[in-house]
Order: structure tokens, then sequence, then C-alpha cells
């Protein structure tokens, strides 16, 4: 689906201000979900409960998310269950961040 992309190559382009890799690739990202009226609804975690960007970053996701043309209205839930550890960052992150 186009429009998933397009939402992917969005996330990709937010990042984590304390990480130096976007918040797609350091798994952040649980699910993506697109009804037929284009409205995107986003499954997200944070790195901790207490991260210091836990109000500004979901609303970025959401703002950035509803800037896509086509796209209807985008919201974002944050949840922490599973919690979030770096087995779930793709292969580049781990690179990048010299776990591997």
């Amino acid at each position: 689906m186009q429009l998933e992309n397009k939402v992917v190559e969005v996330l990709k382009t937010i990042y984590d201000p304390e990480i130096p890799v976007d918040v797609f690739e350091l798994g952040l990202i649980y699910e993506v979900k697109i009804d037929e009226d284009k409205n995107v609804e986003i499954d997200m975690t944070l790195t901790s409960p207490n991260c210091p960007v836990a109000e500004s970053m979901p609303k970025e996701v959401e703002d950035k998310i509803a800037m896509i043309e086509g796209v209807n209205s985008s919201k974002v839930t944050i949840v922490f269950d599973p919690p979030w550890d770096k087995d779930m960052m793709s292969e580049e992150a781990k690179l990048e961040l010299g776990f591997l």
C-alpha cells in the first residue's frame, strides 16, 4: 500500500533526541493501521516511561503523519506492553549504535 510506505518514510525522519536513530529503526513503532477513510493510527512506545520527550514525540509523529497528502487524520497511542528493549531495533540501528 502506497500510503503506508509514505507513513513509514515520514516516521524515518523523526528522531529520538537522545539517540541518533529514527523512531522506526529504533523499533518504537509497534503498529501502523490505516482504515478505508485514510485515518492513520499508530501504536508506539518510548525507550522508557520517563523519556523526556514522552509528550512532544508522539505529538510530532501525529503532526507529521497528518501532513501527508491523502491522510485524513492521525492518532498516536503510546503503549508500554511489550516494553521496548534494544532487540527491537533494526540491524541498521544496532550497527549505528555499536550493538553489533
